[in-house]
């Protein structure tokens, strides 16, 4: 089985989380210029935003990067074109199936990437000509499923033929060693990468992930169907409790409108949604992307 640096032409087995909001064509740079895949994040942006970082990271960087397309966007017909029309190697995908954009992404030579929480789903878009699957376990930060990574990873490998790439829960060589046990062929992180130099969340958002330990997240969402993994503060208690009592969709969307950009573009700690895996609990000290990674795959 080829290691996941030898299908993608990096240096590392390693895919930078898509993050939206944060994985801007700048930071997807960073990444690819230190070894990793770098993914722009198109969650919440324009397709004229979208060139923008096209063209910013092709600026700072001669390193291989993708995209990630968020499926439930109204803009993802006209983000497949600038895909394709910009020649894109790379595309992740979530929130939805890339089945009606395959035929065309896969003419135009892209090499698309499934986020899955599920072995059915894997199958499923293996069988629409998925190049490999991403499977993404529960202690991850921000849109999660119900599956572990310790069980989501050997199933999905047991169910497809595809390369798998593991993600949620991973933050050192000891998980990377894990995800290989497994039966991944590389890993995707995020959460480990917020506490990077280069990462342009503010600095309070940064300074919670350090405080934070690995029992400070919370899952909002989660009777509604749909659950996020965020740091716990005033706005997810809140989330949480007013959940549990019943209230309604458009009563929850007043806690979390617009919050991931309070929390991202204003550091406000206490109404921003801070996306978070579980392993903020290790992460004590802000360090340059390169560090981690050389870290995170000493031994691989």
């Amino acid at each position: 089985m080829k290691k996941l640096n030898e299908i993608l032409g990096t240096k590392y087995p390693v895919i930078q989380g898509a993050m939206a909001n944060i994985a801007t064509g700048a930071f997807a740079a960073a990444c690819a210029n230190a070894g990793a895949l770098g993914i722009i994040a198109t969650g919440g942006m324009a397709p004229e935003k979208f060139e923008e970082e096209i063209a910013e990271a092709r600026k700072k960087t001669d390193r291989p990067f993708g995209a990630n397309l968020m499926l439930m966007s109204p803009h993802t017909e006209e983000m497949v074109d600038i895909v394709c029309q910009e020649h894109i190697p790379f595309v992740t995908t979530g929130a939805g199936s890339p089945g009606p954009y395959m035929e065309k992404l896969k003419a135009a030579g892209v090499f698309v990437m499934p986020v899955v929480a599920a072995p059915i789903l894997a199958q499923h878009l293996e069988a629409l000509g998925a190049d490999a699957i991403i499977a993404e376990g529960c202690e991850s930060g921000g849109h999660i499923g119900e599956m572990t990574t310790m069980t989501l990873v050997p199933q999905v490998c047991d169910a497809v033929r595809i390369p798998v790439i593991a993600a949620g829960g991973i933050a050192d060589r000891r998980q990377m060693a894990a995800a290989k046990a497994l039966g991944a062929c590389g890993v995707q992180v995020g959460t480990c990468l917020l506490a990077s130099i280069e990462c342009p969340i503010h600095e309070n958002y940064k300074n919670a992930i350090l405080k934070a330990k690995g029992s400070d997240t919370i899952v909002t969402g989660r009777i509604g169907g749909t659950p996020v993994r965020v740091l716990k503060n005033q706005m997810a208690r809140e989330y949480v409790r007013r959940e549990r009592e019943g209230a309604g969709k458009e009563a929850l969307e007043q806690y979390t409108l617009g919050s991931l950009r309070r929390a991202v573009f204003d550091g406000d700690t206490k109404t921003g949604s801070l996306m978070s895996g579980q392993v903020c609990g290790q992460l004590t000290r802000i360090r340059p992307v390169a560090e981690i990674l050389a870290d995170l795959c000493e031994g691989f």
